[in-house]
């Protein structure tokens, strides 16, 4: 089934400060769009908005996703109609093991979807698990570990890839996934990303500061945020530019169009 985000005019705010000032976007299954732009620029503000994070509000505009208003649903709700967030800095659940918290999440699910569910039996869940950790090349002692607890940098990273592979979602946003990976790292995530994405014909926003995750995962359109806003989108070439010239030439480029 295709799927399609629509942002139209968003606007948002953490607190009473302002950060989004208008972001349209377009996202539909199987594509991938690059997200880049400095510190600050309202990226994860993008990220945690449509994700339903409730230190961040929505003040203006619509989001809409498969014909549903996502801004008017909860976080689960938004999360079972099919939004995933890998977030950047995932954090550790002591005392709760992967499988454990991979296997609620998953009856969590469908006890919402039907309240008679019983749920996934123990056999079949590890069946599933273990497809989904061969697919992605994923160790099986992982599987009793308490959730990133001691994880190095890539190993949480490849845990939330599981995390997606786990729940299937229809549009996913990686909130600068690459941040904090070496090299092999890097190369074993966007695989694994890939992967998904081709498997399940989803939407894949990637939120980055830098190109090298787009030599992996190679994105179908790129745009450039500034200050809240969308102010440059175009092909891959656009993120090989920026990485060769850096953001001060769009920041001139914006601020001689306000002045215009």
């Amino acid at each position: 089934m295709t799927a399609a985000l629509e942002i139209k005019n968003l606007h948002a705010s953490a607190g009473d400060q302002p950060i989004l000032k208008g972001i349209d976007l377009l996202i539909k299954s199987g594509e991938i769009h690059a997200l880049m732009g400095p510190n600050g620029s309202g990226k994860s503000t993008l990220a945690y908005t449509l994700a339903g994070h409730p230190a961040y509000e929505a003040t203006a505009g619509q989001v809409i996703f498969d014909g549903q208003d996502l801004l008017e649903m909860e976080a689960d709700e938004r999360s079972r109609a099919g939004l995933f967030l890998a977030f950047q800095y995932p954090a550790a659940v002591p005392g709760v093991t992967l499988a454990k918290f991979l296997r609620q999440t998953i009856n969590s699910r469908r006890k919402a979807a039907d309240a008679d569910d019983k749920g996934i039996s123990i056999p079949a869940f590890r069946r599933f698990l273990t497809e989904k950790m061969n697919m992605l090349g994923i160790d099986h002692k992982f599987a009793g570990r308490y959730l990133n607890e001691g994880f190095s940098g890539g190993e949480k990273k490849r845990v939330e890839i599981l995390q997606m592979a786990t729940v299937e979602p229809r549009m996913a946003i990686m909130d600068e996934t690459d941040s904090g990976l070496d090299i092999d790292a890097l190369r074993i995530v966007s695989e694994g990303a890939n992967r998904l994405k081709d498997e399940l014909d989803m939407g894949l926003l990637v939120i980055t500061h830098y190109q090298r995750i787009l030599n992996y995962i190679k994105p179908d359109y790129v745009h450039i945020m500034l200050d809240g806003r969308i102010v440059e989108s175009g092909g891959p070439e656009l993120a090989l530019k920026m990485e060769e010239r850096g953001y001060d030439w769009i920041r001139e480029k914006h601020a001689l169009v306000e002045e215009a």
